[in-house]
């Protein structure tokens, strides 16, 4: 966990040497993470709608914790670094502040929303909701190929761990939960599913530096695996939920030595 704790404190440390705290205004140069600068490839594409793209970009900057808590987005800054106008940047904004990913303060301007426990509880409920049905209507009625896909994801996972690719083992993470619902044939509940864990996803984000705790998300995993496999639908329930459960206990733990992150 000290890890964790050097890592955030030194990158809000580097963010308050520039002068970025709330309600400030002093004028630096913040490109936000992902595009603009000579990151071409992420360049906004003009022939498509601007404000999904931007909206995406501050989406992801916001929930790996590119940008923290308490970070100011300005629309004009954000319109001069993109070569956009005004109106997509606060539609991107609007749409953001209705995720609870950032805070819209009249007369005082946008903000990076910090972690609201209220939030993360929220978000938990429906996923776990949402998972542990299918993983139930899943036990025992699953194909061998996928299975055997199931299977593959987690011997790649344990390597991602032990290699600490933490980007390897999010992404391996991310696949191994929605290929539940896409077998069981429910791709809308995994859009849904989606939709409502941005601010579980920061907390993952959060405890990525603690090799302890990867290791037991894997385990976990490992655990709902071999319940579906062998069809126990009751143990599938409740080995996802457990496992779901997780980020309530890490948010938890965090908030103690991360108050100026997560608020409760």
């Amino acid at each position: 966990m000290d890890k964790i704790c050097d890592l955030q404190s030194k990158r809000l440390a580097d963010r308050e040497k520039k002068g970025l705290q709330m309600g400030e205004t002093k004028n630096v140069d913040r490109r936000i993470p992902g595009f603009g600068g000579d990151e071409t490839s992420d360049a906004i594409n003009l022939r498509l709608p601007i404000a999904p793209q931007i909206y995406e970009r501050l989406r992801r900057a916001i929930t790996t914790l590119a940008m923290l808590p308490s970070e100011a987005l300005s629309e004009k800054e954000l319109s001069l670094q993109l070569g956009v106008s005004r109106t997509p940047v606060r539609e991107a904004l609007i749409r953001l502040a209705d995720e609870g990913l950032i805070d819209i303060l009249p007369q005082r301007g946008s903000f990076v929303a910090p972690i609201r426990m209220k939030d993360v509880e929220e978000a938990q409920f429906i996923r776990e909701s949402l998972e542990v049905a299918v993983v139930k209507r899943l036990a025992g009625r699953c194909s061998s190929a996928f299975l055997s896909e199931l299977d593959t994801n987690l011997v790649r996972q344990e390597r991602a761990v032990s290699l600490e690719d933490h980007d390897l083992f999010l992404d391996l993470d991310e696949a191994f939960h929605r290929s539940f619902c896409e077998e069981a044939g429910l791709s809308k509940s995994w859009r849904v599913i989606q939709s409502v864990k941005l601010q579980m996803d920061r907390v993952r984000y959060l405890s990525l530096p603690d090799p302890d705790h990867l290791n037991t998300l894997l385990a976990q995993h490992r655990a709902i695996f071999d319940a579906v496999e062998k069809g126990l639908a009751v143990g599938a329930g409740a080995a996802m939920s457990t496992h779901l459960q997780e980020v309530l206990r890490t948010a938890k733990r965090l908030s103690l030595q991360r108050a100026d992150l997560l608020e409760i």
